[in-house]
């Protein structure tokens, strides 16, 4: 499919990448009320997904995914939730494990190819709802489940009816790369601090597989994969968990419409993350490349950003 032409055009002062990412992370602020339901997963864990509904009965769902260290509380996913109320479709937003103000009771957590969750929550909404169309949307690390999600299932569910992913570090390598260099260190230092505090949680209920020591090992999102985004989840190294959790490698195979929004400022996206050949060589897939936006940071005047309606329109035409 050609490359979507975008039309982002933000004010001024939020074409830098870094003022628009900080601006729409840490001082944008969505209400909307939400209803939370807490699933049992396959493997034995809980989910808490939280829901917000349209006025009116509706056929419609969109699915969102937060990025790393969010929740279903931060603005990026209540403004596409609140938005998609309005337009007559009912939003379920997702926690994933550990996210939702709660440790999860496995080891093991969330990561950046762990489809089987959003495989789980599917399930739970077509076995409990009758809804007859499902998007999913994903943002950041939830993008990238999104993407492999849509590619990897050969079986998907009919009422999926299309994706959509944001700011999305589809080669993971490429963008751990581009986190560990300086122009990210504020923001590599903050996810780290947050995924150590978590796994320090853990101590207490798995204290056989933690030692408090080696936490103080952990300088980098290298170290933190390796010793234990790694180990919990199955692969051999961090290196390994790049290379079977990238969505890239399964563009080609999405069989639905779907729309991936990453902007050319993105400081935390490698070049591999904008996949202009696998858009080109398949007809589902959309690729729209702003000139701005950051990561997360479409910012622009009206109360919604430019990413939120981009979706509202993307599930509204397919």
């Amino acid at each position: 499919m050609p490359i979507v032409e975008s039309t982002y055009k933000p004010p001024f002062l939020f074409r830098k990448g870094f003022v628009a990412t900080v601006y729409s992370g840490l001082i944008r602020n969505v209400n909307l009320p939400q209803k939370r339901e807490r699933i049992t997963l396959s493997d034995g864990d809980f989910l808490d997904l939280d829901w917000s509904y349209a006025q009116e009965k509706t056929e419609k769902l969109i699915i969102i995914l937060h990025g790393m260290e969010g929740s279903a509380q931060r603005a990026y996913v209540t403004g596409t939730a609140k938005l998609c109320n309005e337009n007559n479709i009912d939003a379920l937003s997702v926690n994933f494990r550990g996210c939702s103000g709660e440790d999860n009771l496995l080891f093991q957590s969330y990561h950046s190819g762990a489809t089987n969750d959003l495989n789980d929550v599917i399930a739970h909404v077509l076995g409990t709802k009758s809804y007859s169309e499902i998007y999913i949307k994903g943002v950041s690390l939830g993008g990238n489940v999104t993407l492999k999600y849509l590619g990897e299932e050969s079986n998907i569910p009919k009422e999926v009816k299309g994706g959509i992913a944001v700011s999305v570090p589809c080669y993971l390598s490429g963008s751990a790369k581009e986190l560990h260099k300086l122009k990210n260190v504020a923001f590599h230092e903050k996810f780290k601090r947050d995924l150590i505090s978590k796994l320090r949680a853990k101590i207490d209920s798995h204290p056989d597989k933690i030692d408090p020591k080696d936490l103080k090992a952990i300088k980098t999102l290298y170290d933190f994969d390796n010793y234990y985004t790694a180990k919990a989840h199955g692969f051999i190294d961090g290196s390994d968990y790049y290379e079977k959790s990238s969505s890239l490698q399964f563009l080609p195979n999405i069989t639905v419409p779907t729309l991936i929004i990453n902007a050319l400022n993105d400081s935390f996206l490698s070049s591999e993350c904008y996949p202009v050949k696998e858009a080109k060589n398949n007809p589902n897939l959309f690729l729209e490349m702003p000139k701005y936006g950051g990561h997360m940071g479409f910012i622009q005047k009206g109360g919604y950003y430019y990413n939120e309606i981009r979706t509202l329109e993307f599930i509204l035409e397919n």
